[in-house]
């Protein structure tokens, strides 16, 4: 099985070589689902089009909104380091929109990185909890 990965990793590679955020929420998506996450959602935007989330997911009891960062190389610093308190502000403002709909209340929620750097083996950072609700 991990053979199969590896050679749809490569074609996936070669089809998104230009698209390094497809890319690294593909990588994450599966990074998360093989750590024990439930994937509800990618790319999820508020009708008012003021925020997205690149991914929310069941992580036990948590309704997790997940942001993923993507580099080529950690030249300039880790992928994560770009989640700044206006981005942040963002996707707590979209949190807030999908829980409300979801149904879900406020302390059911985490925030949560996902650091992607595609060297020749992508490196993966899962940083859970990297920001408060705000």
């Amino acid at each position: 099985m991990g053979l199969l990965y590896r050679a749809a990793d490569a074609l996936r590679r070669r089809s998104l070589q230009h698209d390094h955020g497809r890319l690294g929420e593909d990588l994450a998506h599966r990074y998360l689902t093989r750590h024990g996450c439930t994937v509800i959602a990618r790319n999820y935007r508020t009708r008012s089009g003021s925020g997205e989330i690149d991914i929310v997911a069941w992580h036990g009891t948590a309704l997790v909104f997940v942001e993923v960062k993507t580099r080529q190389t950690d030249e300039f610093g880790e992928p994560s380091r770009a989640v700044d308190p206006e981005k942040q502000q963002r996707l707590q403002l979209a949190a807030r929109d999908f829980a409300r709909r979801a149904g879900t209340p406020p302390e059911c929620m985490r925030f949560d990185v996902v650091s992607v750097v595609l060297e020749r083996a992508p490196r993966i950072e899962w940083i859970r909890d990297a920001f408060g609700r705000g």
